[in-house]
């Protein structure tokens, strides 16, 4: 029997027989970008059940590319695919580029959508830049949507856009209040930095560090993009205060930075702190860099706890032997840990064992 084509595989995604979907499935996961395009291309003309089939595996799959096309599904007139789309761009939210953010941020002029968006908005580092682009719009709902929004979130990279904003009556009184609660949370938290920092006794400041964090782990999502600031700071503990706390907030636009302290911080508590919250955020782009570092022995342990904490099993695939050596490890955690991804693996194996289905054609 001959091949199946990509294209035809990647039609059979709703199937009603589960071994085609199955297939499907393996094909739309191994296939990389030319799957994206064909699942792309299915969708804008599938019918609905196809469509919120389509868009979940771009999720997974986590293409940039795919950002766009899924917003516009939000639009489509059946809300299981609207629903169903949401839903994917929220997975995807940390590798959304720009461009899709924009997208995002036209559909704030539709009622129907305002509030489901606004809360996505929230969760796409890149969602700033239009937000503050649509401060200048034409219509004045427009721009009080974007100022309200911006308030909402509590960004400092929307300050100077704000400020700029001052001149508009329409959102004077709004600019004028993000800024101060924006410059208040950045007070609040320099006092508790410059606290930290003036703890010079060594027997004390990790329990000082402790407390920082409880400090400002309140704050929440508004803190994030000063902390990653923090992160570059001279004094280690307030590095690792940085770390911890934005391991604890759990927000996406964390994760390079955390990465970045993770290859560079001369500092193993940094490290260390680096490490576990990158392990609580769960990105798959963390990957190559935990397996990375499993060799150096204060890491390791942290490591492997991060990497069974990646939400996106399939990513952890081409580590499989690695994973099946550290399953002997000497070291308890390390080899639970990795026992835990290996049957997580089989898992997925036992629904996407591509030969298994074939066979029952």
């Amino acid at each position: 029997m001959p091949k199946e084509t990509l294209e035809t595989l990647i039609s059979e995604l709703n199937h009603e027989e589960d071994w085609r979907r199955m297939r499907s499935t393996v094909a739309c996961l191994k296939g990389g970008p030319p799957a994206v395009a064909g699942l792309i291309e299915a969708m804008a003309h599938g019918t609905p059940e196809y469509k919120v089939e389509a868009v979940r595996m771009l999720a997974r799959i986590r293409d940039p590319h795919a950002g766009i096309p899924v917003v516009k599904m939000i639009a489509d007139e059946n809300e299981a695919v609207s629903k169903a789309a949401m839903a994917s761009l929220e997975q995807m939210a940390g590798i959304l580029d720009e461009p899709t953010a924009a997208e995002l941020v036209k559909l704030l002029k539709e009622e129907r959508h305002r509030e489901s968006v606004t809360a996505l908005l929230g969760s796409i580092p890149t969602s700033i830049g239009p937000l503050t682009e649509m401060l200048h719009d034409p219509e004045e709902s427009a721009r009080i949507t974007a100022a309200t929004i911006l308030d909402h979130l509590l960004d400092p990279r929307s300050a100077d856009a704000l400020v700029d904003a001052m001149a508009d009556p329409a959102i004077s009184h709004i600019t004028m209040e993000t800024l101060r609660k924006l410059t208040a949370i950045r007070d609040r938290i320099n006092e508790v930095m410059n606290e930290l920092a003036n703890v010079e006794e060594s027997e004390l400041r990790e329990g000082a560090r402790q407390e920082a964090v409880i400090k400002i782990h309140p704050i929440g999502r508004p803190a994030v993009e000063i902390l990653i600031e923090y992160l570059e700071d001279d004094d280690w503990v307030v590095r690792e205060a940085a770390a911890d706390v934005l391991g604890k907030i759990s927000d996406v636009r964390a994760v390079e930075p955390l990465m970045e302290r993770l290859r560079v911080d001369g500092d193993t508590g940094v490290k260390e702190l680096a490490t576990k919250s990158l392990g609580l955020l769960g990105d798959a782009r963390t990957v190559d860099l935990l397996v990375e570092i499993i060799p150096i022995r204060p890491l390791r342990v942290l490591a492997v706890e991060a990497l069974e904490k990646i939400k996106d099993v399939e990513v952890l695939r081409p580590h499989v032997e690695l994973f099946k050596k550290l399953k002997t490890d000497r070291d308890g955690l390390i080899s639970y840990n990795s026992g835990i991804i290996l049957d997580k693996l089989a898992a997925l194996d036992a629904q996407l064992d591509e030969e298994a289905w074939a066979g029952k054609e």
